[in-house]
């Protein structure tokens, strides 16, 4: 089914194009630091979203728009803090029935969710299990999402891989010649638009990413474990604010000069789980965790020793929103690889990444990952 919700307004997270669901409310005036507010604080008639800390209401309104398949009007009037639709009110009561569920069966972990049921429909799926057909085959333990607390899979411990990737890319000893590195792409989404972006990475740990798109670039940088953006979700165009936790990963995660050179001192609790198939490529599958609590999973090739795959799970209060990044065309570039072709999907947005360029060791000043002063609007 072709969602509505895929054309609305876009904003950049991390370092690369995705949806956003359009705030559920006006926003309040208050005199709190944005990092320290909370839901109602920033918003107006929040209710059964009341604690959670402000910046999470749009990742959790994604949340309910991909389980769900629909677009903010589904649930929201213009003036998005009035309650005239009844799909409002009885999201606030599936929210507290999810919420007693989690807190009397699995100790408040957000084991159901809203797609536990709903599955991509406003109706909840009916818990029939599918007919087997003539391809069925019995489940096996170390199948995609079973035995989470199995053994290790056979094949290469963690360490092993994560080195043998290393090598692949031309070992650490050429990854660490590289001081700063700029990429040049074409990002184009499942409706076909394409738009201009460009990555700036510079060692040991800056970034910064400017996707044209519109009047106005999009930006999003960080400096070490700080950062900031412009027009972003819930913003006017030009103001800058911090940037959030979530979107600090994300544009960390996507940029590989930062992830292969932090990889042992980001990810933790690695372990090898099983052997998948990424399209036509064998790969072995790491689980393990980043900065101590971010899930993630690394599928590298059997073969090349290439990371062919990321998916990580950012958590919010009403479950986790993954994101899955395929890499491929590893390519030589100054003695290092590099791969040029990248897809990224979300549960609201898909984008095809086609890399046109890459420099590296250029001059690039540390002012340029500053945060600027919001212009007057």
């Amino acid at each position: 089914m072709k969602r509505r919700w895929m054309k609305m307004l876009f904003r950049v997270t991390g370092s690369l194009m995705a949806p956003v669901l359009i705030a559920v409310a006006s926003l309040a005036q208050s005199s709190s630091s944005p990092a320290l507010q909370k839901a109602e604080e920033a918003y107006s008639n929040i209710q059964v979203l009341k604690g959670i800390p402000a910046e999470h209401v749009i990742p959790n309104m994604d949340f309910f728009a991909a389980s769900l398949g629909v677009s903010c009007e589904y649930c929201h009037v213009a003036a998005r803090d009035k309650d005239d639709k009844p799909p409002k009110e009885t999201t606030r009561r599936m929210i507290q029935m999810v919420r007693a569920l989690n807190k009397d069966n699995f100790g408040g972990r957000s084991q159901i969710t809203c797609f536990t049921c709903h599955r991509g429909s406003t109706s909840p799926v009916a818990g029939t299990p599918d007919l087997a057909d003539a391809s069925f085959q019995p489940p096996a333990p170390d199948r995609p999402g079973g035995n989470p607390g199995g053994q290790e899979a056979a094949g290469p411990a963690a360490d092993q891989l994560l080195d043998k990737y290393v090598q692949a890319l031309g070992g650490m000893e050429a990854i660490k010649k590289i001081s700063t590195r700029i990429v040049k792409a074409t990002v184009t989404d499942s409706t076909g638009q394409s738009v201009g972006m460009e990555v700036i990475s510079k060692a040991p740990d800056r970034g910064i990413s400017v996707t044209h798109q519109g009047k106005v670039d999009v930006i999003a940088a960080y400096d070490g474990d700080s950062g900031w953006r412009r027009a972003g979700a819930g913003l006017p165009n030009n103001q800058v604010r911090d940037i959030r936790t979530y979107e600090l990963d994300d544009i960390r995660f996507r940029d590989q000069l930062y992830f292969v050179t932090h990889l042992k001192e980001v990810l933790s609790q690695l372990r090898t789980v099983r052997s998948e198939k990424v399209a036509d490529q064998d790969a072995y599958v790491v689980r393990g965790t980043a900065w101590s609590r971010v899930p993630v999973r690394l599928y590298f090739d059997k073969n090349t020793g290439n990371l062919i795959r990321i998916v990580y799970f950012e958590e919010f209060e009403l479950g986790q929103i993954p994101t899955q990044i395929d890499l491929a065309d590893y390519r030589d570039a100054d003695g290092a690889k590099f791969p040029y072709r990248w897809t990224i999907a979300q549960p609201a947005s898909y984008q095809s990444v086609r890399i046109d360029q890459v420099q590296q060791n250029v001059v690039v000043d540390d002012s340029k990952f500053s945060k600027p002063a919001s212009p007057k609007l």
